[in-house]
């Protein structure tokens, strides 16, 4: 009877209250601590005209994607007000403090969202700042506006739904004509902003894409630390695709073209790399002005620096590389290099079925624009060399005939079957090697 009363003491004892523990020692969150629509721990608790309390994050993606209702009660929101919840906040963050050893992380105090309003006089601000020259003031502006961009997706939304963009594109043009060297934290600064404040109004874009704001760019991506190059990169390629007039003004510039060149020879970061093979992309798009750009880019080593990167890049820099050798071989003078490279044909083949759809149809675009124009060249008259023999070395009969069994776009169909022609005419002649042959017979050209 002792032994009995003294083991139901103990058990009390030991006993930790208003915790629910299971088998492995695991606390588990209070079903009230939690969304009822991500059913995770509530981060930033807000109440809607139902009374009921949501996560702000969880909420506010509701109602963005449509939907007019609660999602508890089911009934219509009369307002999409949502009141910050203090009360079950501090008691949700008092239960992770009491439950630290069970290694609950107490949440932290979340920020007010920054309101169009804060955003529309902070712009203001940076308006009056940038007409009196006030480089220090307008510096302190535009950190404040990233600080806010930081603490959520929302506060970005926020700040671009209210024209953020294109002040800030006008504070850059006008301290870009001044003096880059002198202004660059502030240049710098605004840089580090206007990559993801991207589409830009049109006055936005006219500020932007001015010759002295191009020129503060280029200075940047020749000049700049690592992480202004990477932004001017990011910039310079979200400015190209929303306008391809902004090319015409770059052509104009010393040095754009070897400094996206290095950024893809000399890497920094993959987000750098793939910014600048879509500036690249842009600059080299079919047009009567691109068609010049791509000979200066084409001597600066630019194919080579491809076929290195293709070698062992991602799916997405594989895709952008291949769609900008697939605009280089429409020049004659990039097609020529092409030739002139050893592994090219071999790696092209490789990609085919191995990365994308998108991978599959530009490497057999590529090739296609090389052999139907081997003909011109004399050393594919040689039943010895020339790109037609050196693609059935390396598998392609086989592994073009399988992507046309597996399906493709119609252009890509046809080029198929051009090249399947092609091939099929050299295939008597030849003992073709397997597909998956390594690459340690090719001599490099460089």
């Amino acid at each position: 009877m002792i032994l009995s009363w003294r083991s139901r003491r103990n058990s009390k004892k030991n006993k930790i209250p208003s915790q629910e523990i299971n088998s492995d020692m695991e606390i588990s969150n209070p079903r009230h601590f939690c969304c009822p629509i991500s059913l995770d721990l509530m981060k930033d608790p807000v109440t809607l005209s139902t009374g009921i309390t949501y996560d702000r994050e969880s909420i506010e993606k509701w109602i963005e994607e449509g939907n007019l209702t609660c999602p508890v009660t089911n009934q219509v929101l009369a307002s999409y007000d949502q009141i910050p919840n203090h009360s079950i906040r501090k008691m949700i963050q008092d239960w992770c403090v009491e439950n630290r050893s069970y290694g609950v992380e107490r949440i932290p105090t979340p920020r007010v969202p920054v309101t169009p309003y804060d955003v529309s006089e902070t712009c203001k601000r940076v308006n009056d700042a940038t007409r009196r020259g006030e480089q220090k003031k307008c510096r302190e502006l535009v950190r404040k506006i990233k600080n806010w961009g930081k603490e959520s997706e929302r506060n970005k939304k926020c700040i671009v739904e209210n024209g953020a963009g294109c002040v800030l594109s006008a504070c850059f043009e006008s301290f870009a004509s001044v003096s880059v060297g002198k202004d660059e934290d502030l240049l710098g600064e605004i840089l580090s902003v206007l990559v993801w404040m991207f589409p830009l109004g049109e006055e936005g874009q006219s500020k932007l894409g001015s010759v002295r704001s191009l020129n503060c760019l280029v200075w940047f991506l020749k000049s700049g630390d690592l992480s202004a190059r990477q932004n001017a990169a990011l910039v310079l390629k979200n400015l190209l695709a929303l306008d391809q007039k902004h090319v015409s003004a770059l052509v104009g510039i010393e040095g754009v073209f070897a400094a996206l060149v290095k950024l893809i020879k000399e890497p920094i970061c993959p987000t750098a790399t793939k910014a600048s093979l879509m500036a690249i992309f842009y600059m080299t798009s079919p047009s009567s002005l691109n068609e010049k750009m791509i000979p200066m880019f084409v001597e600066m080593g630019l194919v080579s620096v491809i076929v290195e990167i293709l070698v062992d890049g991602d799916k997405s820099i594989c895709e952008k590389a291949l769609g900008v050798l697939d605009h280089i071989c429409d020049c004659k003078e990039g097609r020529e290099k092409a030739y002139e490279n050893a592994l090219i044909v071999a790696v092209l083949i490789k990609k085919i079925l191995k990365v994308s759809g998108l991978a599959s149809e530009l490497s057999v675009s590529i090739l296609w624009k090389l052999f139907k124009n081997s003909q011109y060249r004399p050393e594919d008259d040689d039943a010895e060399g020339g790109v037609v023999v050196e693609a059935l070395q390396v598998g392609a009969f086989q592994k073009l005939l399988v992507l046309l069994q597996v399906g493709c776009g119609e252009s890509t169909k046809e080029k198929l079957k051009e090249l399947l022609k092609l091939l099929n005419l050299c295939r008597v002649r030849l003992d073709c090697f397997d597909s998956t042959a390594d690459f340690k017979y090719l001599k490099r050209s460089y």
